[in-house]
C-alpha cells in the first residue's frame, strides 16, 4: 500500500509523457465504451425478448463514454480515436460477423464476458493511479460495468448445454487478441503506473469467475485460459 501511495505522489499527470500515454488509453476506454453502446443495441436485435434490457445498457455504455471524454479534457489531453479504432478492429470484426451470422453465443462472449472483463480489469488497476477526478469517473462506471458482466453471464448458464461448442470456438479464435491487445498498451499503461501483468491478473481472474459461472469445470476453464497464454 506505501509503495502505491509512493507511486501515484510520482505521477506528474501534468507531464507530456504522461498526457502522450493518456491519449491513447483515453482513447482505448472510450472506443471500448462506444464498441458496447453499437454492441448491445446490435444484441438486442438478436435478442428481442431481452430487447429493453439491452438497450438499457447500451444507453448505460454511451453515458460512460461520456465521463471518459471528461476525463481527457480535464487533463487537457485529445484523444487518438483512430489508435483506438485500429485497437479494437480484430474484435469489432469478429463480433460483426457472428452477428451477421446470428451467432448469438459468439457475440456474447465478445461483449459480455471479453471486452466486459477486459474494462473491469483496466478500471481495476487504474483507479489507485487515476488522478481525482478521473478516480471518481471510473469507480462510477466500474460498479455498472458488473451488471453488463452479469447478463452475458445469465443468459450463456441458461443456455449452457447447447452453448458450450460454439463458447469454445469463440474463445478460441478471440481470447488470443485480448493478449494482442494488452501487449499493444503495455508501454503506454506503464507510464499510467499500471503494470501489464496486474492486467492480465486481473483479467484472468474476472474471465475465469465469468467461465466458471456459466458452467465450465476449473479444468475446462484452465484449457480455455490456455489459448490466450500461448501467444503472450
Amino acid at each position: 500500500m506505501q509503495q502505491l501511495v509512493e507511486e501515484i505522489e510520482k505521477i506528474d499527470f501534468q507531464s507530456e509523457e504522461y498526457k502522450d500515454a493518456y491519449s491513447r488509453i483515453n482513447a482505448i476506454v472510450i472506443e471500448g465504451e462506444q464498441e458496447a453502446h453499437e454492441n448491445y443495441i446490435t444484441l438486442a436485435e438478436l435478442l428481442p425478448e431481452s430487447k429493453d434490457e439491452l438497450i438499457k445498457l447500451s444507453k448505460m455504455e454511451s453515458r460512460h463514454k461520456k465521463g471518459f471524454e471528461a476525463c481527457g479534457r480535464n487533463l487537457q489531453v485529445t484523444p487518438d480515436m483512430q489508435f483506438a479504432k485500429e485497437f479494437f478492429s480484430g474484435l469489432h470484426q469478429n463480433f460483426q460477423t457472428a452477428a451477421k451470422e446470428k451467432k448469438v453465443v459468439t457475440c456474447l462472449l465478445i461483449q459480455s464476458l471479453i471486452i466486459e472483463c477486459f474494462a473491469i480489469a483496466a478500471y481495476n488497476i487504474y483507479i489507485p493511479v487515476a488522478d481525482e477526478f478521473a478516480r471518481k469517473i471510473t469507480e462510477g462506471v466500474v460498479k455498472e460495468e458488473y451488471s453488463h458482466l452479469n447478463f452475458g453471464e445469465v443468459w450463456l448458464q441458461k443456455h449452457f448445454a447447447e452453448s458450450q461448442a460454439e463458447l469454445d470456438q469463440a474463445n478460441r479464435q478471440n481470447l488470443p487478441i485480448v493478449w494482442q491487445m494488452l501487449n499493444q498498451v503495455a508501454d503506454d499503461a506503464r507510464v499510467l503506473a499500471m503494470e501489464k501483468e496486474a492486467l492480465v491478473e486481473d483479467f484472468m481472474i474476472q474471465y475465469g469467475e465469468a467461465l466458471s459461472k456459466i458452467g465450465f469445470t476449473t479444468r475446462e476453464i484452465m484449457r480455455l485460459s490456455a489459448y490466450g497464454l500461448a501467444t503472450v
